[in-house]
């Protein structure tokens, strides 16, 4: 028999009664509010209250609009065009976080190897420490230059990357927060739901309270198997997959998504513009849509002052258009520095008006 006879045990004291429900599938348990109330005191009273505790993703202003940061159980989406910072922005949240020290964090790429990401971290390093002057910052094609150098240094009997003084404070930088950041490249064979899952209870297992957050670079690159017959099944599936990971494992999550042709073709690309589903619309705590400011700004703000215009180009606007704890519908802006692979983390709110794309539609 695959479930319980009596799921409701009628000979207990009712404060000891338990109703459970066993079937091949797993547990349904349902618990009294009291329980939980007693349950969050507990852990409240012992000092366990990391879940409770959001983690700041290091954008002042963004960290304030979600409610200090992301926490458990809560996923956050990125969506945008190609080009508009999805992956520069989520690489240096997980760097950020990693460096404050208060989770570990899993870096999955789909698009990119290890190397590549580490090399767009001391990219970024070198520019965080001298923004917004940038000088002594090293560029992304500098950085792989002077690895080159190095490598060839160490071929011939040198000490290799430690004795390369351009690359030196930014390798330090990243070797005090290193071993809580992790980097995987993802695959289209093993790198499904059910093993990120493993993945995530390893940590548990390695690590013990450890907070975690994990960031997936992208959500449709993630297999599916079988493959299903539609995109908009697969995405349904991985997006729920994701959110029921950091609900039962209790950690934050964090996934790009890409952009559909019609949102690519609007003005404005907006949440609805994401590939796949309407299920990122549901699933997702948070949503950030990025846009060129350049593309969306509203035309008189540039028709008589083409310098101006041209600043507009330096700049990516983060709509935060669905939060679920919070408000919503609010656009930020930051700097883009993406020859060296980062934002100015002093981003500021958008004075100008910005296009709404259903005027455009009409």
């Amino acid at each position: 028999m695959t479930t319980t006879d009596r799921p409701l045990d009628a000979d207990a004291a009712p404060a000891q009664r338990t109703w459970r429900l066993d079937t091949d599938n797993g547990s349904l348990v349902p618990r009294s509010a009291l329980d939980v109330l007693v349950d969050l005191n507990d852990n409240l009273a012992s000092g366990r209250f990391g879940e409770y505790q959001p983690v700041p993703l290091g954008f002042g202003l963004l960290d304030k609009a979600i409610g200090g940061g992301l926490r458990a159980g809560e996923l956050l989406l990125i969506g945008g065009a190609q080009g508009s910072g999805k992956t520069t922005m989520a690489l240096q949240m997980a760097r950020n976080v990693a460096s404050g020290g208060q989770a570990n964090v899993l870096y999955v790429c789909f698009e990119h190897e290890e190397q590549y990401l580490l090399n767009r971290l001391v990219a970024l390093e070198s520019a965080l420490a001298h923004l917004p002057q940038k000088t002594g910052a090293i560029k992304i094609q500098d950085v792989r230059r002077e690895v080159m150098t190095s490598a060839m240094a160490e071929g011939a009997g040198g000490a290799g990357l430690t004795a390369n003084t351009r690359l030196r404070p930014s390798l330090d930088r990243i070797a005090r927060y290193g071993q809580n950041l992790f980097l995987m490249r993802g695959n289209q064979t093993a790198s499904t739901i059910d093993n990120l899952r493993k993945l995530v209870q390893q940590h548990r297992v390695l690590s013990g309270d450890r907070r975690l957050l994990v960031v997936v670079d992208y959500l449709q690159k993630v297999p599916m198997y079988p493959e299903p017959s539609t995109e908009a099944e697969k995405v349904t599936f991985v997006v729920n997959g994701l959110k029921d990971i950091a609900l039962t494992e209790q950690v934050a999550m964090i996934s790009i998504v890409a952009a559909d042709k019609e949102g690519l073709k609007a003005q404005r690309l907006r949440n609805h513009h994401l590939r796949g589903s309407s299920a990122i619309n549901y699933e997702a705590d948070i949503i950030l849509i990025f846009n060129e400011k350049y593309h969306i700004v509203a035309k008189v703000n540039i028709e008589f002052n083409p310098y101006q215009a041209q600043r507009f180009r330096d700049w990516v606007i983060v709509s935060v258009e669905k939060n679920r704890g919070g408000q919503d519908n609010i656009d930020l802006e930051f700097e883009k520095h993406f020859e060296y692979s980062c934002f100015d983390p002093d981003g500021r709110t958008v004075q100008e008006k910005l296009i709404e794309e259903r005027l455009y539609n009409d």
